[in-house]
C-alpha cells in the first residue's frame, strides 16, 4: 500500500460503513481493502487519497484536529463534536444514507397516566429538573436550554432504552431511525422532541483546504462526482426513434409536451435506415425517474417508437454548486 499525503476517514462498522462503501462505489470511487481486519484501505480511482476506518465520533475529532483531511459520518456526531472554532467544514450535508434523528423519548406509561403530548407538558409533571440519559450531551443540553427546560444530563455508554425503567433517568435522548427499538422498550418519541435530523455527510478540515492546493483539488473532485452521481440517480436517459422533416421540426413537437423537452432541449441525430427511407431521427432526452410513464406516453403521442430507457451514471454541471459554496465559505474567512 503506497503512502498518501491525504486521508479520508470512514465509519469502521455497521450500517453507516456499509452505506459509505456502497455510496462511494456507486459514485465511481470503490474502496479496496486488502484485509478485512485492517483499518486502512485504498481508492484506486483516487491514488493520492488514503482511507482509514474509525468510529463515527473519532472521525469528527480527527478531521477537526487535522490528522485526517476528509471524513464521512453522520450529522449527529458532526454537530456534537465539531467544536466552536470552525475547523470542521461540511462539504455535503445530504449524501442520502444513514438517515435517523436524535430525539427525546419518554416511557409510554407516562402518556397513559398523565396524557403527556409534548416536551413542556412532560417537564411540567416533575417538581425538579428532568434527568435525561444521553450520549449526545452537547446537542441535548443546547436543545433543552433553548426550550427553557430545567434538566440534568446523565452520561450513558450502554443501552439507553433501559434508563427510565431502571429509574436513573426520566427520559432519554437517542438516535431513532425506524422507531422499533423504542417501541420494543415501551418508549415513545415526543413529536416536538426532535433535536437533530441526521444523515451521512462529507466533512473536511478547513485549514487543509486553505493551505494545501492538493486538498482543495481533492475536495473539488469528490464533490463533482458525488453531486453528478446524486443528480443522475433521479433521472433516466430516454431514446426514441421519430419521423420528421428536420431535427428542428421534431424538437418543436417535443417542446409542445410537458416532460420530454429535456434539461436544455433534446439531442436529435439522423438515423441511417437500411431501405434508404429518409426523415428518421433519434431523439434523446433526460427524464426524471418518477415522470417516466408520462414521458413514454408523450413520446408515443408525437410519433415516438422503439423507445429505449437507460440509467444515468453522472450528470455533470459546469461547476458543482457545493464546491462553489465551499469556496465562498473559505473566502469569507478572509473577509
Amino acid at each position: 500500500m503506497q503512502s498518501q499525503n491525504m486521508h479520508l476517514s470512514l465509519p469502521s462498522k455497521g450500517r453507516l460503513q456499509d452505506g459509505a462503501l456502497s455510496f462511494l462505489s456507486s459514485a465511481g470511487f470503490p474502496v479496496f481493502k486488502p484485509n478485512p481486519r485492517q483499518y486502512q484501505a485504498q481508492i484506486p480511482a483516487l491514488p493520492d487519497l488514503g482511507v482509514i476506518f474509525q468510529r463515527p465520533g473519532d472521525i469528527v475529532v480527527s478531521v477537526r484536529q487535522g490528522s485526517v483531511d476528509f471524513g464521512i459520518t453522520g450529522l449527529d456526531v458532526i454537530e456534537e463534536k465539531r467544536g466552536g472554532n470552525g475547523d470542521i467544514l461540511i462539504l455535503h450535508d445530504a449524501l442520502g444514507f444513514g438517515s435517523c434523528a436524535l430525539t427525546l423519548a419518554v416511557p409510554e406509561a407516562w402518556n397513559e397516566v398523565k396524557d403527556v403530548q409534548s416536551l413542556k407538558k412532560f417537564a411540567a409533571t416533575f417538581s425538579g429538573p428532568l434527568r435525561v440519559a444521553t450520549k449526545f450531551p452537547v446537542l441535548t443540553g443546547r436543545f433543552l436550554d433553548q426550550h427553557n427546560i430545567p434538566h440534568t444530563l446523565i452520561a450513558a455508554e450502554g443501552t439507553l432504552e433501559t434508563a427510565p425503567t431502571i429509574g436513573y433517568a426520566d427520559m432519554i435522548s437517542d438516535l431513532v431511525s425506524s422507531g422499533q427499538t423504542l417501541q420494543d422498550n415501551r418508549l415513545r418519541a415526543l413529536a416536538d422532541g426532535v433535536i437533530q435530523p441526521s444523515q451521512a455527510a462529507l466533512i473536511a478540515n478547513r485549514k487543509a483546504l486553505k493551505t494545501r492546493p492538493e486538498a482543495l483539488e481533492m475536495a473539488r473532485r469528490l464533490l463533482e462526482y458525488i453531486e453528478a452521481h446524486s443528480r443522475a440517480k433521479e433521472n433516466l436517459l430516454v431514446i426514441a426513434n421519430m419521423r420528421g422533416e428536420s431535427p428542428q421540426a421534431i424538437a418543436q413537437k417535443m417542446f409542445t409536451q410537458t416532460i420530454v423537452g429535456g434539461l436544455q432541449g433534446p439531442t436529435i441525430s439522423p438515423v441511417v435506415v437500411r431501405d434508404g427511407e429518409a426523415n428518421w431521427y433519434s431523439a434523446t432526452v433526460v427524464v426524471r425517474r418518477d415522470l417516466l410513464p408520462q414521458a413514454i406516453t408523450e413520446l408515443r403521442t408525437i410519433g415516438g417508437s422503439g423507445i429505449i430507457v437507460s440509467p444515468v451514471t453522472y450528470i455533470f454541471e459546469e461547476e458543482p454548486p457545493r464546491y462553489k459554496a465551499m469556496l465562498k465559505a473559505l473566502e469569507n474567512d478572509h473577509a
